[in-house]
């Protein structure tokens, strides 16, 4: 099923790009990466430029001609367009040039399955493959389109076609069983995690944005990580304590791209639920990127079609090529909108931290706390949390703690030990009869 896979077939091809007016303009410089990323031996790239898309051919006759030359001089394999082809052009292509002829969909999917690690991935790629094959199920041979007549062979029965098509139903219902399967098992999870008021922080962005590598730092851990078009695929899941925080999870998703075809998104929706149910998306942008704004685009278009209405945090990465300064831009005070970083060179990353806490948690103040010598555990759950800043005992052996977190954190520490507010805070209990956001920006700590 891969068209692509270097390992096994050693594919040479010829890629096209057409310049299409009535189309979004495509960028020929990552269309030439997808490729190398699917790890095909590129022998050219060929330019082309219409009004509109030949209904027949995509491009013209003359073109496809030339083109044609091209294969044969070369003796390439395989001529990839950087358009979605219907599957009647792709068919009118291929018996004008005499090698198979795939568009930027097929390609995508062959990186897609090379990528795919996991059940749930390799599920998903499956599914895509199967559902794009569909469309474009044909046979070379005519003679197979229509029952085959003769003794023995005559009456009822399906046609090669039929037969092929059927089969494809069956194991795509097959398919769509086990991945609601595996989505339910994420549901539960989720429904776990909310109920244990454990926040998950999701990492979205165009690919080779350096998403993986800023999951690295962040969790501790060791995904895959290189300067390549969908170096990884699989939506990774780590658990981990975050200082004023608390546990969190932290999840690390597939690069998005330009001219994503809508049955791509559709079928890696499930993947991409762990978006739409996140707590905070932390849009990873790459700042020394000439496209950086279409790539912007790209990503909130993707965000928009699965319906992914949840806070965004932008994450300029990779601060040490563009030349910006690491730091935090806030839209309020203590809204922070974007943040400035390089997880190349670990730039700015205690800014990225205090912004995932203020949106998360909202606003830092310091606190004065008095505690009971019975109220120990309240005690290790803010070392926990790494807020305390100093700590002392009094005369009647209350120990006394200097603390800088959240309002909210704070509150809900208190009344999950089901301790009176006032005993603890004093005179600051009062200020959590009222709304927590009407905090008097006085009392913060920025």
């Amino acid at each position: 099923m891969n068209h692509l896979n270097k390992q096994h077939s050693g594919d040479r091809v010829i890629l096209v790009s057409v310049a299409v007016q009535m189309l979004d303009d495509l960028d020929a410089e990552e269309f030439h990466l997808l490729a190398q990323s699917a790890g095909a031996e590129i022998l050219q790239h060929i330019h082309a430029s219409r009004i509109k898309p030949d209904a027949k051919l995509f491009i013209g006759s003359g073109k496809a001609e030339e083109i044609a030359e091209v294969v044969q001089a070369l003796e390439a394999d395989l001529v990839i367009f950087d358009h979605a082809l219907t599957p009647a052009q792709a068919r009118n292509l291929e018996k004008i040039m005499h090698c198979r002829v795939v568009d930027r969909t097929e390609l995508i999917l062959d990186i897609f399955a090379q990528r795919a690690r996991t059940y749930e991935g390799k599920l998903q790629v499956e599914l895509a493959q199967l559902q794009h094959m569909a469309s474009r199920l044909i046979r070379s041979r005519g003679n197979l389109d229509s029952q085959k007549g003769g003794i023995g062979l005559r009456g009822p029965g399906e046609t090669v076609l039929e037969t092929d098509r059927r089969l494809l139903r069956i194991r795509m219902g097959q398919l769509k069983e086990r991945i609601e399967k595996v989505r339910q098992t994420r549901i539960q999870g989720r429904i776990a995690r909310k109920k244990a008021a454990v926040p998950t922080v999701s990492l979205v962005g165009y690919t080779n944005a350096g998403k993986s590598t800023l999951f690295n730092i962040l969790a501790g851990s060791d995904v895959y990580a290189a300067d390549q078009l969908f170096a990884t695929l699989d939506p990774t899941l780590r658990r981990l304590t975050w200082d004023g925080i608390g546990n969190l999870v932290l999840a690390d998703t597939v690069g998005f791209v330009r001219n994503l075809s809508h049955s791509l998104v559709e079928s890696f929706k499930a993947t991409l639920e762990e978006t739409v149910e996140a707590s905070l998306l932390l849009h990873v942008i790459d700042s020394s990127s000439p496209d950086m704004l279409e790539q912007i685009e790209a990503v909130e278009k993707v965000l928009r079609e699965i319906g992914a209405d949840v806070p965004v945090l932008r994450v300029y990465n990779k601060i040490d090529q563009s030349g910006e300064q690491a730091k935090i831009v806030y839209h309020r005070p203590h809204q922070p909108e974007r943040v400035y970083v390089s997880a190349h060179t670990s730039q700015g990353l205690n800014y990225l931290r205090q912004a995932v806490h203020e949106c998360l948690m909202g606003n830092m103040q310091s606190f004065e706390l008095s505690l009971k010598p019975a109220y120990g555990k309240l005690r290790t759950q803010f070392y926990a949390l790494n807020v305390i800043q100093s700590e002392h005992y009094d005369d009647h052996g209350n120990l006394k703690l200097h603390v800088i977190m959240s309002p909210h954190k704070l509150e809900q520490l208190i009344k999950q030990a089901h301790l009176p507010l006032e005993e603890i805070l004093g005179e600051r209990a009062q200020q959590f009869q009222r709304p927590l956001e009407e905090f008097e920006i006085d009392d913060q700590i920025s």
